[in-house]
């Protein structure tokens, strides 16, 4: 439907009629001074955008920034060729209000294909899920250095008291040792007293 319509409008392009349409810029190039300052330019960049995002599209080729281009080039087009709101004629204000709400849904189906990803995830949830998966790290990390502080206090603790018994362990068995000796040599020097 783009590439037809822009390039009937390239081929011939339609100037809304008025006083001299040429010398009166087009509302929205006024506002967008890199614009085509007449209408009759502004018809023809639309229509050449629309031939081009419409073949992309078609093709599929840059689905997202054609429809964003497509919409985009629907805007000036519906606000002013399809205005039933300043039309008398209650046949023709209902005909161009039909057309204007079509342009109004393409512009919306095209904003949609523009969102699609194609079941690919978007870089916002992609980011959300990286930072889910960093902070679960994290927290893995953490839980893991607090068990390892843990079961190092407690092999310190065990192994303080292990250390203690085996002092007072070695400690008495000197004692017992030293006072089997100390009896035997007192019994020795005993035995060589007259």
């Amino acid at each position: 439907m783009f590439v037809g319509s822009g390039v009937g409008a390239l081929r011939a392009p339609a100037v809304p009629t008025g006083p001299a349409p040429e010398a009166d810029p087009d509302p929205a190039a006024r506002r967008l001074p890199y614009l085509p300052q007449n209408a009759r330019e502004l018809a023809q960049v639309c229509a050449a955008v629309q031939v081009g995002a419409g073949a992309l599209l078609a093709l599929g080729r840059l689905p997202r920034l054609s429809s964003l281009a497509l919409a985009a080039s629907l805007v000036p087009t519906t606000l002013t060729d399809h205005a039933f709101w300043t039309v008398e004629d209650p046949e023709e204000r209902a005909v161009q209000r039909v057309l204007f709400l079509k342009n109004v849904s393409l512009t919306g189906g095209l904003l949609l294909a523009a969102a699609d990803t194609h079941g690919k995830p978007s870089l916002a949830y992609r980011a959300r899920g990286a930072a889910h998966r960093t902070g679960a790290d994290v927290a893995g990390t953490a839980h893991a250095v607090v068990a390892g502080t843990g079961d190092l206090a407690h092999a310190v603790v065990s192994g303080t008291g292990h250390l203690a018994q085996a002092v007072r362990s070695g400690t008495e068995d000197i004692a017992h040792s030293a006072a089997a000796h100390l009896h035997d040599a007192t019994g020795s020097v005993r035995g060589h007293l007259p």
